[in-house]
């Protein structure tokens, strides 16, 4: 496996986020955060952002995919299923604002690392899900 100190791990990291921008529909920026640390490993965007919101954007993701209450939920579920395992439940989510669209996605192999894709509102959700699978997939982080 992979770990996230070697070029190769950056190399694959840049080339997510670059497709993702490129083949994610109505893309306006893409990126890659790393939950076990906090950090924004890398994006692409087509605005300037403030850099405090890009600050923020892993704190946000995590506080998505493994905030107390979440992990709460997946460890009660576990425990109702008898399962025995350190992978979780929640794998993708969709957020929506007045006018973007933001897709979550948890890697396969690394669970703590999450792909962000942002979109505009006016977005074919079922082909945003469909590309950035594909994508991800195909990265195999």
């Amino acid at each position: 496996m992979t770990t996230r100190t070697t070029a190769g791990f950056s190399d694959q990291v840049m080339g997510l986020v670059k497709t993702l921008r490129n083949e994610a529909p109505d893309c306006v920026a893409s990126g890659v955060v790393d939950m076990a640390t906090g950090m924004l490993l890398a994006y692409e965007t087509i605005d300037n952002h403030p850099p405090e919101v890009l600050d923020l954007l892993a704190g946000a993701t995590l506080d998505l995919f493994q905030g107390r209450t979440v992990v709460m939920i997946e460890d009660i579920f576990k425990e109702r299923r008898g399962v025995r395992s350190d992978n979780h439940f929640f794998q993708e989510i969709l957020v929506n604002s007045d006018n973007l669209t933001h897709l979550f996605v948890r890697m396969t192999e690394q669970q703590d690392v999450v792909a962000v894709v942002v979109c505009r509102k006016a977005v074919n959700v079922g082909m945003l899900f469909a590309q950035t699978r594909r994508v991800v997939r195909e990265h195999g982080l």
